[in-house]
């Protein structure tokens, strides 16, 4: 027999609740990811932090990240001024990695699809003042911003936080003898962080040619930013591909 609808005492269907959407993650558990990221980063490697006085001490901000190596994400966390909540692939929540990365305040994203709770969780994150971590190429490339998906831009104009453009740089220069995946151990890397920006115009217009004009002007900054971060830091002539490969 087919199992019939749960009914009420007057033989109406009863309708269950809709399951509540979760909430932003903690201040408290970014917290902790930053600490234990101060941690590893130092102890492995030797970053040298560039500009981290101009990330804005309080409110909403969105740190826009290049990233050519798995080690950029928790290398940002480690050395930032404030905790940093990332949107990350959910194909890396998996395992005991993933109640981790969800633990110290992480946010778990399906690239491809429209992941509305993602996007709620991390416009939650804003809204509460806090700072989120975007890799705005999308995923692990050349890391040097050619290539620029529309979200970080949504966020940025529907939110109002400003955007600090960050350029980590040496990450994927070499091989570890150890762990061929991550660079050698004690490995200089620098972490340079840019003067914070407004990606939308004043109105805060939501249209789709807004979006892809603030697409277009936040491009040309990060790109700027990774210009003089590579000047500061000596590594003008260095090339921005990938030496560690796709790993």
């Amino acid at each position: 027999m087919r199992g019939h609808p749960r009914r009420g005492e007057a033989g109406r269907e009863v309708n269950r609740p809709p399951e509540r959407a979760a909430g932003p993650p903690s201040e408290r558990g970014a917290d902790v990811g930053r600490r234990i990221g101060v941690g590893l980063m130092y102890g492995l490697w030797r970053p040298r932090v560039l500009g981290a006085w101009k990330v804005p001490a309080t409110g909403p901000v969105i740190f826009a990240v290049n990233h050519a190596h798995n080690v950029d994400g928790p290398m940002v966390m480690g050395v930032a001024p404030r905790p940093v909540h990332f949107l990350i692939k959910k194909e890396a929540f998996v395992g005991p990695l993933g109640p981790f990365l969800t633990g110290i305040g992480q946010l778990q994203v399906d690239r491809h699809s429209a992941d509305r709770s993602a996007i709620t969780r991390a416009l939650g994150v804003l809204k509460q003042g806090g700072v989120l971590g975007i890799f705005p190429e999308g995923t692990r490339g050349e890391g040097d911003f050619a290539s620029l998906r529309a979200g970080l831009a949504y966020f940025a104009v529907r939110s109002g936080a400003p955007i600090v453009p960050v350029a980590v740089l040496g990450s994927s220069e070499r091989r570890g003898r150890l762990i061929k995946g991550l660079p050698p151990l004690r490995h200089r890397v620098d972490v340079v962080f840019g003067d914070p920006f407004e990606a939308g115009e004043e109105g805060g217009r939501r249209t789709r040619r807004a979006l892809d004009e603030a697409t277009e002007r936040i491009q040309k900054q990060l790109t700027d930013h990774l210009e003089n971060a590579r000047r500061l830091t000596g590594r003008q002539g260095l090339s921005a591909g990938r030496a560690l490969g796709d790993t």
